[in-house]
């Protein structure tokens, strides 16, 4: 018999013990005790962090949401800027588009999980929505106000009519709680009017909705209300009143909706509560001034049973009786520990005969090479059965997106963090070219390099099958889905994402390194929406000649910056292959056109309306459309583009027509494919004066 026999019966005695003693535990320990009331209780009167700093640790603030020293009150978007003259007198443009939540910084128990029975809570706060006096009054109303329960503390939802409350990247079953209290009227969202509270279950569609003009509450009058919500979670019913602040002491008697309500679907053992709000293209300033909140919630004491206590019993001058007392499942466990420790012991026996004989039948097997301890953030490789758990043995519910080279999928590590991992598809892996050793080192390059404005990179994983980059998870999503989608990006966050991308990309260059792959959904957006540059192109070929690759790469990303650019500006992809008249179809075509005869505002994006600086975005799509030159006919580096945008630098005038290129550009695809890229080569290193122009 051989070791590895040996080791397999070890192997099998162990799990026997196991479920041994896992049933002995299982008869031993069950919920037989007492139902005991686990209550949690948060008092805000205001939110002044003067006089209590302790309000700083307990509020935790996200996206547009501060706490304002003058009104120690919570305040959704944050009016700092609010009188600012910027963007030519757009003294207001700031507090159009904004979301923000305001959470308690710990999680409240509001679920059993064995039982499924919610928790019981109750809660008041004072609120008022107002505008600052300088507003028109065209300008005013908000989409409006939530008191929300969500399962985690750094998502920031969508603005507008979303409420802060979900986004994109929410998944479809993405629990959340809300109670609404709206002033915009969205019939796409089923809104009655724009003066209704609504109830919300993990969708911004409410499931119910009450008129307050109907109990003589106007909720953006300006003046303070109040609302209290209470849940009876064992009975599955809500009441929720709205009055004025003088009613603190004495709420109305009738509640403005009463009625069943099950929010176990909605909810896990572990919540967060607080508040979200949102605004759209009109402004308003959402204001919480106190909160009471109370939660209690069952729970079962774990007691032991009546055999294990007796089992425990030694009763004096009884103890034969006793001992004939003792329960079967600790004669078996002992039983196996017996059988256990024989097994070590011949185990140990044979393997130590056939060493002094020299005999072996079996290879040597080395134990795995154990990591290093490394710092936390730091790139480290990933096996693949850690990456596999982290995303659900790469469930299709877990991915994020996909495209020519791979897909992407939603990951938790076991330390709770969240990754995204992009799987490189085996099609790409095997194309012709491709070196995978290069491949795995540019990967390996890349993620050393740090910066704001780049996606981190957590690690990555390779063998013979498989290559997968593991980069930080970001909760909003890539910037297509907020260009292109029902939402309008503000001119504001458009500008600051191409100033965003432009630093991140001009660092690239400094290091000798470029992106090869820069597009709308290769940019992603943190909770505060600056935006960040990840999905790296990494290998365009097998060339021998880096500093060739290197130089023209750097001027293809300079080229898609410049796609990048109209874009982001026109709010539409460059290419719309079945809509629109068919001379506007090819983005860069239509705007170099426009160009000629001086008409480039028709190329800016018509949503935005007028809360836009016209001037600064013509000056974006003319340094966009630099970006489109010829490489030797005047097409910047990205260091002077950085210049152009900062205005350190002044920007050459364009020729007055587009120029011809030497390869024909695409709109539907990369600038230079890897066929197009060896040709290129081909022709440097054989000829070495030919110029190249993508």
């Amino acid at each position: 018999m051989g070791c590895c026999t040996y080791k397999y019966y070890f192997l099998w005695l162990t799990c026997l013990a196991y479920l041994v003693l896992v049933q002995g535990s299982e008869k031993k320990h069950h919920f037989n005790g007492p139902v005991v009331n686990v209550t949690k209780h948060l008092n805000f009167q205001d939110f002044n962090f003067v006089k209590n700093p302790r309000v700083l640790e307990d509020v935790r603030l996200l996206g547009s949401a501060k706490i304002s020293s003058s009104s120690s009150a919570i305040q959704i978007p944050d009016d700092h800027d609010q009188y600012s003259d910027v963007n030519g007198g757009d003294d207001i443009h700031h507090l159009r588009q904004q979301a923000g939540r305001a959470l308690y910084s710990s999680p409240i128990r509001l679920l059993d999980p064995h039982t499924q029975s919610p928790a019981s809570f109750q809660t008041t706060f004072s609120f008022q929505f107002h505008n600052g006096s300088n507003l028109n009054a065209s300008d005013h109303g908000g989409s409006g106000l939530t008191f929300i329960i969500v399962p985690d503390e750094f998502t920031v939802g969508r603005p507008g009519p979303w409420l802060a409350m979900l986004n994109d990247a929410c998944e479809d079953d993405y629990k959340a709680v809300a109670v609404e209290f709206d002033t915009r009227l969205n019939p796409e969202f089923g809104d009655p009017n724009d003066n209704h509270v609504g109830i919300n279950l993990g969708t911004i569609v409410s499931t119910e909705t009450i008129n307050a003009s109907d109990v003589g509450v106007f909720l953006n009058d300006g003046s303070v209300h109040r609302a209290w919500i209470s849940y009876d979670g064992p009975n599955r019913w809500m009441e929720i009143r709205l009055g004025s602040e003088d009613s603190t002491n004495h709420p109305p008697r009738k509640p403005i909706f009463s009625g069943p309500l099950d929010l176990s679907p909605f909810l896990n053992e572990y919540m967060f509560v607080g508040f979200s709000a949102s605004t759209g293209n009109h402004t308003q300033i959402h204001s919480v001034l106190s909160w009471n909140f109370t939660s209690t919630s069952q729970a079962f004491l774990w007691m032991p049973s009546m055999e294990a206590c007796e089992s425990n019993i030694i009763v004096t001058g009884r103890g034969s009786s006793a001992a004939s007392a003792e329960p079967r499942g600790t004669f078996l466990i002992f039983i196996a520990v017996v059988v256990l420790a024989l097994a070590v012991v011949v185990s140990l026996y044979y393997s130590g005969r056939r060493k002094t004989t020299g005999i072996s039948d079996t290879p040597v097997v080395l134990p795995e090479k154990t990591q290093r301890p490394r710092p936390p953030n730091k790139p480290r490789y990933f096996t693949i059965s850690e990456i596999s758990l982290a995303t659900q043995s790469f469930s299709e519910y877990e991915i994020l997106g996909s495209g020519e080279r791979g897909v992407y999928y939603r990951g938790k590590l076991l330390n709770g963090c969240q990754v995204a991992v992009k799987r490189f598809s085996s099609l790409f892996l095997s194309s012709e070219g491709l070196d995978r050793r290069r491949l795995f080192k540019e990967i390996k390059g890349i993620s050393r390099v740090r910066h704001p404005n780049l996606v981190p990179i957590r690690g990555w994983c390779q063998d013979k099958k498989e290559t997968m980059v593991v980069y930080e998870f970001f909760p909003n999503g890539s910037l297509d889905k907020w260009l292109f989608g029902v939402g309008v990006l503000p001119w504001t966050r458009r500008f600051k994402v191409v100033k965003d991308v432009a630093d991140a990309l001009s660092f690239l260059h400094s290091k000798q390194l470029s992106h090869k792959n820069l597009k709308t959904t290769s940019v992603f957006l943190d909770v505060s929406f600056r935006a960040v540059l990840g999905d790296f192109g990494f290998v365009l070929s097998g060339a021998e000649s880096r500093r060739f690759e290197s130089a023209v790469s750097q001027s293809a990303d300079v080229f898609e910056f410049g796609l990048f650019v109209l874009e982001v500006v026109g709010g539409r992809p460059r290419l719309e292959a079945d809509s629109g008249p068919l001379e506007e179809r090819d983005l860069l075509d239509f705007a170099w056109r426009m160009h000629e005869i001086d008409e480039m505002v028709r190329v800016v994006d018509k949503r935005m309306g007028t809360v836009i600086n016209l001037e600064q975005a013509i000056r974006v799509m003319q340094i966009g459309l630099l970006c489109t030159l010829n490489a030797t006919k005047g097409r910047p580096c990205m260091e002077e583009v950085v210049e152009f945008l900062c205005m350190e630098r002044q920007i050459p005038e364009l020729p007055p027509s587009r120029p011809v290129s030497l390869f024909p550009y695409s709109s539907t695809g990369a600038l230079c494919t890897v066929n197009m890229f060896c040709k290129a080569h081909t022709i440097a290193i054989g000829a070495k004066s030919s110029t190249l122009m993508f």
